[in-house]
């Protein structure tokens, strides 16, 4: 495994990883909230969290998905990607007002998952084909 495969896996592995706390603070929150309350004050009871989330995984995902997909050229990994972070954006702009808190959280998982599974293919398709060379 080359140099560059290591970084876009590394990249891949903390996008998949954000994507995942996404994940889980999106279903685990509600839960979290009703048996401890103070949580609420925190960063993680906030609606901007998942803002915050988006400006680390936007760069992630544009820095490892497009290395990878430039050098195994799978453009349906770059497209599940861009998706997902579309998804992601448009439903941390519109939030519950819009979407409804169900809408909200279906949204944020479709996105989340996208994402997840299009760095986890990359990241499978750096290793087969050796992405260095």
């Amino acid at each position: 495994m080359g140099i560059a495969t290591k970084h876009i896996g590394l990249a891949d592995k903390f996008a998949v990883s954000a994507s995942s706390v996404c994940a889980v603070h999106c279903i685990g929150l509600p839960f979290l909230l009703s048996v401890f309350p103070a949580i609420g004050t925190t960063l993680f009871g906030e609606e901007s969290f998942h803002v915050w989330l988006l400006w680390a995984l936007i760069p992630l995902s544009a820095f490892s998905l497009s290395l990878g997909c430039k050098r195994h050229r799978n453009l349906s990994v770059l497209l599940k990607g861009v998706l997902g972070v579309c998804v992601l954006i448009f439903t941390a702009l519109t939030g519950h007002e819009v979407l409804g808190e169900s809408g909200e959280r279906y949204s944020t998982l479709l996105g989340a998952g996208l994402l997840a599974l299009a760095h986890f293919r990359n990241f499978r398709l750096c290793r087969l084909s050796d992405c260095d060379q």
